[in-house]
């Protein structure tokens, strides 16, 4: 090109050049300096080319190639270079244009920034993106000039080794797990329990993925599909919750109980069977006994009058509660501490897949329940209640839905303390609201005149004759299902299906042989209210 046409041309581009080193510096001295050397390179190339079709992408091309020159010149005199990681010599700088290529590269490059440990991410961060010199970052992070280097090199070689690496999006990555059902057995803590951790989408499947596998932080993030510095702060949630367990290796694991993907009707169906087989006995055998030891009872309310009510639910109770076979094995690590209080089992339903499709259960029956739950308050010693909701009952919300304040509003409703003024409005509507109170003023549920303790401790026991029967078997079935879970999970598995053959299952059950024989006749809409419900306090309804 003839120097006339170069003059030109640096004429008519120089406002856009200085401009352009003027945002990519931090001063104005510096920015004059980019700006030569940028013009005195566009100046020489134009020299050296015949004909420039495309002038804008020409200089810009030059002015993108010096002005990375001139930020690796920069951080080579202070010390460290990203220079040879194979991406191009320009690092990270969002609001710079690239052609397609260098884009490309330099997502790569920021991907692998991202795959840092915490603190050599934030020291490379700092270095490259704020321009920070080693000797601020090293105040900052409260640590040796020669550390901060150490992590930069080896940053360098970390990002040299990535840049070239295929990282593949895990199966989480592309189809996340969500949980249909989130439960638990202990005490909830002050925030509600796994649900409050849980049900967000993303927690869930940063404790699905160390389930069957542990993995480190960077491991969780690859099978997520996402970057570690995105999930960090979640991963330390959960580990200091106890959700995340951290084990050899900086490696994570869980004790959160997830079921099997998958299930076998022809194997529940057997697994019914042979519960119900235990019902037979338990109706024949216990429920007499209990039925005997309430015969005197006086000091109870039953809305209805009908004290099969109240036979049921304790019969079901003791079932569910004291039916349990003696499996001996340390549960202690599959107790997650949270930091709200909470102290408990937690367990994840996932959506499932049948495996035997073509098998027609014989045994049909909804034995699903929420269970046992109590609730003792505080606020009047004197109350406290049991329950276990189920399809037999008319209650909604399962355990979320059941509040020791429920409890707390009837007894002062009892006592005579709750007028129908609007100070007391809202809690004579919770308590219409769930059935406690009749419209017409009338107690809804069951009340017995005594303490929840002394009450059951009053009961006959099961006899272990019975538990001994089916002892066998439960522990088989309970050691073939335990195959579907993985090693950590096992003893939990064993010890809860085994010792859980006798229980809240085969305790409705009972209570359906009873009404299968009319010993028992199925109760009204109006008793479900208080099915399986007992309320305990110092005083009755007048």
């Amino acid at each position: 090109m003839i120097k006339e046409q170069a003059d030109s041309l640096i004429t008519a581009y120089m406002q856009k050049i200085y401009g352009f080193a003027i945002k990519k510096s931090f001063s104005y001295d510096e920015a004059e300096e980019l700006c030569a050397e940028m013009l005195g390179q566009v100046y020489t190339s134009l020299l050296r080319t015949e004909e420039v079709i495309t002038p804008d992408a020409f200089i810009r091309r030059i002015c993108q190639h010096t002005y990375a020159k001139f930020l690796s010149r920069k951080k080579r005199q202070e010390g460290i270079s990203l220079d040879g990681v194979g991406a191009p010599e320009l690092p990270y700088y969002e609001d710079f244009s690239v052609g397609d290529e260098q884009e490309e590269q330099l997502a790569l490059l920021r991907r692998e920034v991202a795959f840092l440990t915490k603190l050599r991410r934030q020291i490379v961060y700092a270095f490259y993106y704020e321009n920070r010199p080693i000797s601020a970052i090293s105040k900052t992070f409260g640590i040796p000039e020669g550390t901060v280097k150490w992590h930069l090199n080896r940053a360098r070689n970390e990002l040299k080794e990535g840049f070239t690496m295929e990282r593949k999006i895990g199966k989480l990555g592309l189809n996340p797990v969500k949980a249909v059902e989130i439960g638990h057995n202990g005490n909830t803590g002050s925030k509600g329990g796994p649900e409050y951790y849980l049900s967000d989408r993303l927690n869930l499947n940063i404790v699905y993925s160390v389930y069957f596998e542990p993995r480190t932080r960077e491991g969780i993030a690859e099978e997520l599909g996402v970057t570690p510095v995105f999930i960090e702060e979640r991963i330390d949630m959960l580990e200091e919750n106890g959700f995340l367990v951290r084990t050899k290796g900086d490696r994570f694991t869980t004790y959160v109980r997830f079921f099997p993907r998958t299930y076998s009707q022809e194997r529940t169906d057997a697994y019914i069977a042979k519960q119900l087989e235990a019902a037979d006995i338990l109706a024949d055998e216990y429920a007499p006994l209990v039925r005997n030891a309430l015969t005197d009872l006086d000091h109870v309310y039953i809305p209805s009058g009908n004290r099969q009510l109240l036979e049921a639910a304790v019969i079901t109770r003791m079932i569910a509660d004291e039916g349990w076979l003696p499996i001996t094995r340390d549960l202690r690590r599959y107790h997650i501490h949270t930091t709200d209080g909470g102290d408990y089992n937690a367990s994840i339903v996932l959506e499932t897949e049948c495996i035997d499709p073509d098998y027609k259960p014989i045994h049909t029956g909804n034995y699903n329940f929420c269970g046992s739950m109590t609730r003792i308050s505080c606020k009047y010693p004197a109350v406290s209640s049991w329950s276990i909701d189920s399809s037999r009952d008319s209650r909604v919300g399962d355990w979320q839905n059941n509040l020791t304040s429920d409890y707390e509003y009837l007894y002062e409703y009892l006592r005579g303390e709750l007028a129908d003024n609007g100070a007391n409005a809202e809690k004579l509507a919770r308590l219409h609201e769930r059935g406690f109170l009749s419209d017409d003023g009338k107690a809804g549920i069951m009340i017995v005149q005594d303490g929840y303790d002394s009450f059951f401790s009053r009961m006959p026991k099961i006899d272990d004759s019975i538990k001994s029967r089916f002892a066998d078997f439960a522990l088989e079935c309970a050691m073939i299902e335990a195959k579907d879970y993985p090693p950590q999970m096992q003893d939990l598995v064993i010890a809860r299906r085994a010792s859980g053959f006798i229980g809240g299952a085969a305790a409705l059950m009972t209570v359906d042989k009873l009404i299968e024989r009319g010993i028992f006749t199925p109760f009204t809409e109006e008793e479900k209210v208080t099915v399986n419900l007992i309320m305990f306090s110092d005083i009755l309804p007048q």
